[in-house]
């Protein structure tokens, strides 16, 4: 099978082939890559027997040159991973099989504060307010929300900690915009201080399929990034939470309603916890996220079930929707090692050694 992948030198798209190459399915099979390419890694770690370089999706000459890559290639089926391209495939058709979120879904949640306004009547996402810098600089202004809190870039798809700063007080807010003054108008958002989470969800035509989360622990590179988030874990965590799971399938049940859209395809649902340990959405990714290898590596492989789904092949998957992940199970990554999954995991002490046959 020649299996188109989107993004290809991204880290989440390379974490996509490592999941497929644990499938029993799909391990065989031909991965054929497209990337802006301005990530070379990816061009040479040698996951993709083809990586092409293709024009941004927002520049002329994309559609037609994916069509050329699908016909030459004999795509059987592809997965879509950065976020514009998912919005542009859930736009226009490829004659091939894939599957993505429906367009006014997407076009919703790729900007922060279409999803917010979408989801705050219904108490999933922190308090918040957009203003402009000027407004901020005022000697009168008033934070609505609060100190500590968040103030960022909301533009289409920032994240991973895009010009967000953490600010105590007014002061910080105004050095912080001076250090931005690229950006005009902020997010101020309400401080969530406590755990990290990303609950996938996969959907077939309106039918929950699959659920499978992962707790955030560390952050590669935390000390260097000034929001503390620098868009990649180096350790992480599979788990089982019930309250993370409602949450984010209720938002996506609110957005789908209000759109009058049918689920489909899979998203990633991040959510952190407030001052009260209650948690909320801080934003909806339409695409796995970079740790999503770490599930196939504990069996349960997301991938392979939304490959399944794209194929029309659902009666093969398992009926179960969420697997039960070992207590002191832990992932953990290294910039240049591949990702490792242990069902236990015990801190090493002095004098005790690791071995490994």
């Amino acid at each position: 099978m020649n299996i188109l992948i989107t993004g290809a030198c991204g880290v989440t798209s390379r974490s996509i082939v490592r999941s497929l190459l644990y499938s029993e399915k799909f391990k065989n099979s031909n991965f054929i890559g497209t990337d802006i390419c301005e990530n070379i890694y990816g061009l040479y770690e040698g996951l993709f027997s083809t990586i092409y370089k293709v024009p941004n999706v927002s520049e002329q000459g994309y559609k037609e040159l994916m069509l050329k890559i699908i016909e030459k290639e004999n795509i059987d089926a592809a997965i879509i991973i950065p976020e514009p391209e998912v919005l542009f495939w859930s736009l226009n058709s490829f004659g091939v099989k894939y599957i993505v979120p429906p367009p006014k879904f997407s076009q919703t949640v790729i900007n922060k504060l279409s999803l917010y306004e979408f989801l705050s009547d219904e108490n999933l996402v922190p308090q918040y307010a957009i203003i402009e810098q000027d407004e901020i600089r005022k000697e009168s202004f008033t934070n609505p929300v609060g100190y500590p809190c968040w103030i960022r870039d909301f533009a289409d798809g920032s994240t991973s900690g895009k010009g967000a700063f953490k600010a105590i007080d007014k002061d910080q807010l105004n050095a912080w915009m001076t250090i931005n003054q690229g950006i005009r108008r902020f997010m101020l958002s309400e401080y969530l201080p406590y755990r990290n989470y990303a609950c996938h969800l996969l959907y077939d035509k309106g039918k929950l399929i699959k659920v499978a989360i992962y707790e955030r622990l560390e952050y590669f590179m935390k000390h260097i990034v000034v929001s503390g988030i620098s868009g990649n874990i180096s350790r992480g965590k599979l788990i089982n939470h019930e309250l993370v799971k409602k949450i984010s399938i209720k938002a996506v049940d609110v957005i789908c309603k209000k759109n009058e859209e049918t689920m489909h395809g899979l998203v990633a649902v991040d959510l952190k916890e407030d001052k009260n340990k209650n948690p909320l959405i801080t934003e909806i990714n339409i695409r796995h996220v970079a740790a999503t290898s770490a599930f196939a590596s504990a069996g349960f492989n997301l991938t392979e079930f939304q490959l399944l789904c794209a194929l029309n092949r659902t009666s093969e998957i398992e009926k179960e929707i969420e697997k039960v992940y070992p207590a002191d199970n832990i992932i953990l990554r290294d910039i240049d090692g591949l990702p490792i999954w242990l069902p236990e995991y015990k801190p090493i002490e002095i004098g005790e050694k690791e071995s490994r046959n």
